[in-house]
């Protein structure tokens, strides 16, 4: 059993038009930029993208897919902050659901899980409770939210097997396991792929069971920000 793929056409093949894509990262860190890269030189179109954020630089990942016009709906946390997105937005091409940071990651972990619903205080007296079943428990009341799957997930790590055991790296986590659950196809982009059994099981954060495909993109550790030293309580 070997899940690596040796291209970007193969990792991605059988995407088409119209699909749902979960798309791991916080902001910058821990996105798949290179697979988003590979997707819209694909020239797919009307694609809904679940992610944290819709992109923060317009030639980088997410912003950049959008600005190819590969998306026609965003299901996320922060809108703001690309430009792409903006533009679109603002002319009408591109739909938007805002959900609250801690549904979406709820919402996507029960779809991973197979709970299909589940009842949650946020949103509870705002816009976002529009349309939504509302219910009472004890004193307080709680919007019904559903379960978030998608036809394919996006997902960056640090380590891959061939098996497709995962892991990741600080902050790089965040949002990437639990959409590799709910991903019916699931993608990676690993820094490293390491031999198999070079994953201690302990360190196995996302088990292969979860991943359908792995390439190698070696992208290099962020930079390092320069920190002046300080002496005394003085620089």
């Amino acid at each position: 059993m070997d899940k690596q793929v040796e291209d970007f056409a193969q990792a991605l093949s059988g995407i088409t038009d119209g699909a749902s894509v979960l798309v791991g990262g916080f902001g910058a860190v821990g996105q798949p930029n290179v697979l988003l890269d590979a997707l819209g030189e694909m020239g797919v179109k009307n694609l809904t993208v679940i992610a944290n954020n819709a992109g923060f630089e317009p030639d980088i990942g997410l912003g950049r897919l959008i600005g190819r016009g590969c998306v026609s709906k965003m299901i996320c946390s922060f809108p703001r902050g690309s430009s792409s997105f903006d533009t679109f937005y603002r002319a009408g091409k591109i739909e938007l659901e805002v959900v609250p940071q801690g549904t979406l990651a709820e919402r996507i972990r029960a779809g991973g899980a197979g709970i299909p619903a589940f009842y949650t205080p946020t949103g509870v007296g705002t816009q976002l409770a529009a349309g939504k079943e509302t219910r009472t428990f004890g004193e307080r009341d709680y919007l019904l939210e559903h379960g978030l799957t998608a036809d394919i997930a996006l997902v960056e790590a640090w380590e891959a097997d061939r098996w497709g055991n995962l892991t990741f790296r600080g902050s790089g986590r965040n949002f990437n396991p639990i959409m590799a659950m709910a991903g019916r196809l699931t993608i990676v982009q690993a820094q490293h792929v390491v031999a198999l059994g070079a994953i201690l099981p302990n360190d196995v954060v996302t088990p292969g069971i979860f991943v359908d495909r792995v390439v190698h993109v070696p992208c290099g550790d962020p930079p390092v920000a320069k920190v002046a030293t300080v002496q005394g309580g003085k620089k």
